[in-house]
C-alpha cells in the first residue's frame, strides 16, 4: 500500500513542479560531483546520469511520426467546417502559423543565440549534412511503402500519406452521410482509438521528463560547471523575444481585421491566456477561451466555435515557432549553416508538425525530432532543451491560444453583434 500511495501522491504533484524539484536536486548533485572539475572516479556515474534522457529522447523519435499521421488523419475525420468559413479558416490558420515560423527565423538569423556559448550533446552526435535539392524532395515525396515513412522518419513522405488517406476518408465520409450510410463509422472510432493510445503512452514518457532533466544537468554541471547554460539562457531569451513579436502581430490583425479593440481583446482574454499558461495545454483551455470569446469579448457563437474550438485542432503557432527557431539555434550551436532552402524545408515541416502536436504538455519535443531530422541535424540535442521547456511550452501554449482567439476575431469580422442576434 505504501508503494501506491506514494505514486498517488506523486501523480499529484504539477509536472512543472516535479521539473523544478528535479532541476534544484540536478544542481546539487551536480556541483557534489565536481562542477567542472570531476573527479575520474565519479566518471562512469556521470556518464550514466544520461541514460534516462537517452531513453526518453529514443520513446519521443519512436512517437512522432505515428503521433502526426494519427492526429491528421483523427482531425480530417472529426472536424466539421463549413464550405465558405472553412475555406477563411484555412486561409488565416496557414498565415498565422507562417508568419510566426518566419518570425521565429528572423528572431533566431538576427540575435544568433546558439553563438552565446557551448553545448555538448549527452551522446553521439551523428551529423547527416543536407543540401536543399528542390527536385529531388518533389521525387522523394512518393514513398516505395505505404509504412516505409514510419520507419525511416520521412517527414515529406509522411506528409503525402497523411494528407493523401486524410482527404479520402474525409471525402469518402461525407459521400456517406449524404447517402444516409454509416459505414464510415467504424474507421473514425478506430482512428480515434489509435489518437487516444498514442496520446496515452506520450503520457506515460512525458511523466518521465522529470528524471530526464535531473540526469541530464546533473551530468553537465558535474562535466562543465554552469558555463553550458548561458547558451540557453540565449535560447530563452530569443524565444521569448519572437513570441512577443507574435503577439503583436495578433493584435495588429484584430485592430485592422476586426470590429474588437485589441485592450478589450487582452483584457477581455486574460482568462484563456492565464489557464492556458498554467496548464500548458491549450485543450484544457479551450471551454474557457470559447466562453470568453462571447462573454468577455463579445464575438459571435460560430465565430468563437470556429476559431477556439475547430481552428485549436491545427493552429499551434507557438509552437511551430518554437521548432523552426529550435532547428536554427542548435545548428548555430554546432556551426551547421542552414541554407535559405532547409530553412524553407523546416517552415514546411514546422507547419505540419504543429498540427500533429497535441494540446497536451510538452508535446511539442515529440515533433520536434521530425523537423530536425528533416535538415539533418541530430536529435540527441533536444534532451538539453527538454531542460527549458518546461517554462518554453508554457509560454508558446499561450501564443496558441492567442493565436484561436486571433482567428475568431477576424472571422467575427468588422461589424459588432447586434442586440438581435445577442
Amino acid at each position: 500500500m505504501s508503494k501506491i500511495k506514494a505514486i498517488t501522491w506523486l501523480k499529484r504533484i504539477p509536472l512543472t513542479l516535479q521539473i523544478i524539484i528535479a532541476l534544484v536536486l540536478a544542481i546539487v548533485l551536480g556541483m557534489a560531483l565536481g562542477a567542472g572539475n570531476p573527479s575520474p572516479s565519479n566518471a562512469t556515474l556521470i556518464t550514466n546520469l544520461a541514460i534516462p534522457a537517452e531513453l526518453v529522447l529514443k520513446a519521443l523519435r519512436a512517437l512522432a511520426t505515428p503521433l502526426i499521421l494519427v492526429a491528421v488523419l483523427h482531425t480530417f475525420m472529426t472536424t466539421n467546417i463549413p464550405g465558405t468559413a472553412g475555406r477563411r479558416l484555412a486561409v488565416l490558420l496557414l498565415t498565422n502559423t507562417t508568419v510566426a515560423i518566419v518570425v521565429g527565423l528572423l528572431v533566431a538569423n538576427i540575435l544568433r543565440p546558439g553563438t552565446w556559448g557551448t553545448l555538448v550533446a549527452p551522446g553521439s552526435t551523428e551529423m547527416t549534412p543536407q543540401s536543399f535539392d528542390p527536385w529531388g524532395l518533389f521525387k522523394d515525396a512518393v514513398p516505395e511503402a505505404i509504412l516505409k515513412p514510419l520507419v525511416d522518419n520521412n517527414v515529406i513522405q509522411l506528409i503525402v500519406i497523411a494528407l493523401s488517406f486524410g482527404i479520402v476518408l474525409r471525402a469518402l465520409k461525407s459521400e456517406q452521410i449524404n447517402a444516409g450510410k454509416t459505414a464510415y463509422q467504424p474507421i473514425e472510432d478506430v482512428i480515434a482509438i489509435l489518437f487516444e493510445a498514442v496520446i496515452r503512452i506520450l503520457n506515460w514518457v512525458i511523466a518521465l521528463v522529470p528524471i530526464a532533466v535531473f540526469g541530464i544537468v546533473a551530468k553537465i554541471i558535474a562535466e562543465r560547471g554552469f558555463a553550458p547554460f548561458q547558451s540557453l539562457a540565449a535560447f530563452i531569451l530569443a524565444v521569448l523575444v519572437a513570441l512577443f513579436l507574435q503577439a503583436c502581430y495578433y493584435l495588429t490583425r484584430v485592430k485592422f481585421g476586426s470590429w474588437v479593440n485589441p485592450v478589450k481583446f487582452l483584457v477581455g482574454g486574460a482568462d484563456a491566456y492565464l489557464t492556458a499558461f498554467s496548464t500548458s495545454s491549450s485543450t484544457v483551455a479551450m471551454p474557457i477561451t470559447f466562453e470568453v470569446l462571447q462573454t468577455k469579448i463579445g464575438l459571435r457563437e460560430s465565430s468563437a466555435s470556429l476559431g477556439a474550438l475547430v481552428g485549436a485542432n491545427f493552429n499551434n503557432d507557438g509552437t511551430a515557432l518554437y521548432e523552426a527557431m529550435s532547428a536554427l539555434y542548435i545548428s548555430q550551436v554546432i556551426g551547421q549553416h542552414l541554407s535559405l532552402g532547409q530553412q524553407l524545408v523546416v517552415v514546411l515541416t514546422s507547419i505540419f508538425a504543429s498540427v500533429g502536436a497535441a494540446g497536451i504538455p510538452n508535446a511539442g519535443l515529440v515533433t520536434m525530432t521530425l523537423v530536425f531530422t528533416s535538415v539533418g541535424l541530430p536529435t540527441q540535442y533536444i534532451a538539453l532543451l527538454v531542460t527549458v521547456d518546461w517554462f518554453l511550452d508554457r509560454c508558446r501554449t499561450a501564443i496558441n491560444v492567442m493565436g484561436d482567439m486571433t482567428v475568431s476575431a477576424l472571422l467575427d469580422g468588422k461589424k459588432p453583434r447586434s442586440i438581435d442576434e445577442g
